[in-house]
């Protein structure tokens, strides 16, 4: 090779080496390279069907990384550019490129807390449900009403019969992690799977033989609506227990106030006499002969062990006093006594009521 030459050769070739050697540092200090030495939280959402160029743009504009066009680059050549999947995600601006597309193609989503407390029924829960901006209150109660979906969850072995009018009484009380893209049915049917799961411990306690598993699911749903106080469960319980023994009318009011919610299909929070006479209303306990044909919340584990573990007394009454107790009578004109001082007096009642105490009788 002739001189001349050999210089256009190495000089092509330093000019090739440093091209290489420059894209190459620049990638590297890119992707191996905080965006900032500040620290702040950022929460980036990646949205269906957003543009992986939309996504670096955005990236660059919150200062999580240096260069929206190096970032595409390195996400093809790591073959990852088109697996980011859909989420909310904690990033910070301490991060690298490469620990960022990470995480957006992890689909570890952020965690959101989702409470249903203890005795809620559906129609509460579907406030709830609207509130956390999981899902609407309509499409809560489509799903839990659904006989489709509740023949799928009795197939999985999640209930315990496929003929339940809803999913009243299976939709554990508790905080759940839920994320912003999960479907409310993913939710709901965890909500049911954990309520199987403590049902089935609760269960290998039972020793009680008059009373099958729907059946005391229905009665601890009644028991978890009359108090907040968990002590008196076991009392209340107890009542129940003895009316049923007696073939009395159980008489109580959360489920005739529930079967008013389902007639209406929204959540009623007052009852009437008349309520009390209506022949319509299928948990009017007042009206027939037994339990109603399903639960009426969804009760804790406390009131699902108080269901098959009542309290041996000769109660057959009891009225609420307004504070978080329960006063408790075997006779009728005792009990009648009660009802005066404590319900039909107004001063009795104002401003008093068994939710707000709920907290403090817990204490």
């Amino acid at each position: 090779m002739s001189k001349p030459k050999r210089v256009l050769f190495l000089g092509v070739f330093s000019l090739v080496f440093s091209a290489v050697f420059f894209v190459g540092y620049l990638y590297w200090t890119f992707v191996f390279s905080k965006a900032s030495t500040t620290k702040k939280e950022i929460v980036y959402e990646v949205t269906p069907q957003k543009p992986f160029m939309t996504i670096a743009a955005e990236l660059e504009s919150q200062d999580l990384i240096k260069n929206a066009q190096f970032f595409n680059v390195y996400a093809r050549l790591v073959g990852l550019r088109s697996k980011i999947k859909v989420g909310e995600y904690s990033l910070n601006t301490e991060m690298r490129p490469n620990e960022i597309l990470n995480v957006l193609v992890s689909g570890k989503s952020l965690f959101r807390a989702f409470t249903i407390p203890e005795g809620y029924n559906l129609f509460e829960i579907a406030d709830i449900v609207e509130k956390n901006k999981i899902g609407t209150k309509d499409e809560f109660l489509r799903l839990v009403f659904d006989k489709g979906f509740i023949k799928e969850l009795y197939a999985e072995k999640l209930i315990l019969s496929p003929d339940i009018l809803s999913l009243e009484g299976y939709l554990y009380p508790e905080t759940y992690q839920v994320t912003k893209y999960m479907g409310l049915k993913d939710i709901i049917r965890s909500q049911v799977r954990m309520f199987r799961k403590t049902f089935d411990d609760v269960l290998k306690q039972n020793k009680l033989s008059y009373l099958n598993s729907e059946q005391i699911l229905v009665l601890a749903s009644i028991i978890e609506k009359e108090t907040g106080n968990a002590k008196e469960r076991p009392l209340i319980s107890s009542v129940f227990h003895n009316r049923i023994q007696k073939k009395m009318k159980l008489q109580t009011d959360p489920t005739t106030l529930y079967g008013k919610s389902m007639l209406s299909k929204k959540l009623e929070n007052n009852i009437t006499r008349n309520d009390l006479l209506s022949k319509d209303n299928l948990y009017n306990t007042y009206v027939i002969a037994f339990l109603p044909p399903g639960p009426i919340s969804n009760p804790g584990r406390d009131s699902l062990l108080a269901a098959i573990e009542p309290a041996q007394t000769p109660f057959l009454f009891f009225v609420s006093q307004n504070n978080g107790t329960t006063r408790f009578t075997e006779s009728l004109s005792e009990h009648n006594k009660n009802v005066q001082e404590t319900q039909l007096d107004p001063k009795a009642r104002d401003g008093k009521s068994w939710r707000d105490l709920k907290q403090e009788t817990k204490q």
